[in-house]
């Protein structure tokens, strides 16, 4: 098809292939500048290429994938609490186990010997030498670290400072950090003092426990106390605020949230609350302090 235009100077009529329409150019006879009306049209050349169906899946997968990740992201997000709640709950189990196989010991001991290990042995000035940790060790399956223990000399001494890597992982909290990492220092200490399960160097027997031995505390979490696994130093009850967990290495504290586990003398271990009535916690230290122990 052709398309007729008019020259606006000179009024000579001029016939072009369509494909000119829309384009510009002088007119024939007079050389004015006129526009071919009409849209324009399309250009001359090959089509453009298309895009290959591999780009398109390129572009698919690509798209899927960031949404993947995003999502991915989203989801971690929302299940990280979850997993490291799931992590605790299994720490603080191997803990409450770790509790249980000590209250065992202690209690095998007191088949045997008809009372409790005394809090510790002294020497003839009655300074402390050896912990009640190391006297039960063969009721805890640690009979040959024990054997290798020199009751002649010092806790500290220098033959007994290189037993101090062979803690029993028994007397390790799992959610202790410093514990966890192998240290020396124990997660567990006796409840000591006038009074208390543990007196000194004196041994309690179980008929002296009037309070109730599910209501007598023997041993309890000391997260942050730096105490020695071997060291004759446990939690001096007299000293207590009545308040679990406070960070300040004098007080029952533990690396889990809320509370703390205590093993008790009838062998069952309890988690006490951080919001324990501190009168029921002292009760709870004494054997034979006739106190009203209830709700906690």
């Amino acid at each position: 098809m052709s398309v007729q235009f008019t020259c606006p100077q000179c009024g000579v009529t001029t016939e072009v292939d369509e494909r000119f329409a829309g384009q510009s150019g002088p007119c024939r006879q007079c050389g004015a500048t006129v526009t071919v009306p009409g849209a324009p049209s399309a250009p001359f050349g090959p089509p453009p290429p298309k895009k290959s169906s591999a780009s398109i899946v390129i572009v698919v997968l690509a798209v899927g994938l960031v949404g993947a990740l995003a999502c991915g992201g989203i989801l971690a997000a929302l299940l990280l609490p979850a997993v490291q709640a799931a992590r605790e709950a299994a720490r603080r189990s191997q803990c409450t186990n770790n509790l249980q196989q000590i209250s065992i010991a202690l209690m095998n001991y007191h088949d045997v010997y008809n009372e409790y290990p005394p809090q510790y042995f002294a020497d003839e000035n009655g300074k402390p030498m050896h912990s009640w940790r190391v006297l039960i060790l063969p009721y805890m399956e640690h009979q040959a670290l024990y054997d290798q223990y020199d009751f002649n000399e010092p806790w500290d001494g220098p033959h007994n400072s290189q037993l101090a890597s062979q803690m029993p992982q028994q007397f390790r909290c799992p959610s202790d950090p410093a514990i966890a990492a192998g240290g020396t220092f124990t997660s567990y200490v006796g409840v000591s003092g006038p009074g208390a399960f543990f007196d000194g160097p004196k041994s309690t027997r179980a008929s002296a426990i009037t309070d109730g031995t599910s209501n007598t505390m023997m041993v309890a979490e000391f997260a942050g106390g730096g105490v020695h696994w071997m060291e004759p130093r446990d939690l001096d009850a007299s000293l207590l605020s009545g308040i679990v967990n406070p960070p300040d290495g004098r007080n029952m504290a533990s690396y889990h949230p809320a509370g703390a586990d205590a093993a008790f003398a009838d062998g069952s271990v309890r988690f006490l609350s951080s919001s324990i009535d501190p009168q029921v916690l002292h009760g709870l230290t004494t054997i034979a302090g006739n106190e009203v122990v209830q709700n906690y």
